[in-house]
């Protein structure tokens, strides 16, 4: 291989004229006469043609270099009914089930695997990657966003995580440790507008439980939300951290589909 490397350097490098033949000082002005433009545009001929060979000879001789595949989006831009199982108590729905592969928070175990169902039409949006606390794991200070969901004529979905300590400093906190359902949407609730929350725009509270957890929910209607002009919302807390399910829809989506909403909103669960 390397008398193979130098035979072939040796040929590209043949047919390259000199450097100070060609930019020499001695040479005649430029486009002083036809014979020396002649002779310059030939030169500089000659020399593109001997780059080129080179840089063939260089691809011939470097080690050949490949970059990783960038790795697969989590977000698929297909409806999840044709990857995700239909709900064992609704087939009209199918369920979601978070696993580690999901989210960073899951793989670093700062969140417990989750699941709500969803309609068959449904499909994944991406996160940002600023948002979805990636670059914080696994220790984050902020709320971060663990997975999105969204049909255009229904509304859309959203899982949030806060770091328990950023509402309470007692560890592995019940959400009732952390205080009243006023309290926690008071503290959670930018999250589930995307802005602001005014306390005049919480309609309903309720609590659920489910096993050992106890969940808070809420009817908002957010008319200056980014989310939309209507939000549900359900939060529990479990080992360090806060989870709050959003489901957000504009008036029109409402208006179609309240009753799938709130079947969705009831179905999350930690």
């Amino acid at each position: 291989m390397r008398f193979s490397t130098h035979t072939h350097t040796n040929m590209a490098f043949s047919s390259v004229k000199p450097l100070s033949s060609i930019f020499s000082n001695s040479d005649p002005p430029l486009f002083t006469s036809a014979k020396t433009q002649q002779s310059l545009k030939k030169n500089n001929i000659d020399l593109s043609l001997s780059r080129r060979d080179f840089m063939n000879v260089g691809l011939c001789v470097m080690p050949l270099v490949l970059s990783p595949p960038p790795p697969p989006s989590i977000a698929r831009e297909v409806a999840v009914g044709s990857y995700l199982p239909p709900s064992p108590t609704d087939s009209s729905f199918v369920l979601f089930k978070a696993t580690p592969k999901d989210t960073p928070a899951l793989r670093a175990g700062n969140v417990q695997p989750y699941t709500f169902i969803l309609p068959p039409t449904w499909k994944q949006t991406r996160v940002a990657n600023i948002l979805s606390g990636n670059y914080c794991q696994p220790k984050c200070a902020e709320p971060w966003v663990e997975v999105k969901f969204e049909d255009e004529k229904q509304g859309k979905v959203q899982v949030v995580a806060s770091p328990l300590i950023r509402l309470t400093n007692k560890p592995n906190a019940t959400i009732e440790d952390i205080g009243t359902p006023e309290k926690v949407i008071a503290s959670l609730g930018p999250f589930v507008t995307g802005n602001t929350l005014d306390p005049d725009e919480l309609l309903e509270t309720s609590i659920e439980k489910r096993g050992d957890l106890t969940y808070y929910k809420y009817v908002l209607e957010t008319p200056y939300a980014l989310t939309g002009s209507h939000n549900l919302a359900k939060a529990t807390a479990k080992g360090n951290t806060v989870v709050l399910f959003v489901v957000s829809a504009s008036d029109k989506q409402w208006s179609s589909s309240p009753k799938t909403l709130e079947a969705i909103l009831d179905s999350f669960e930690v």
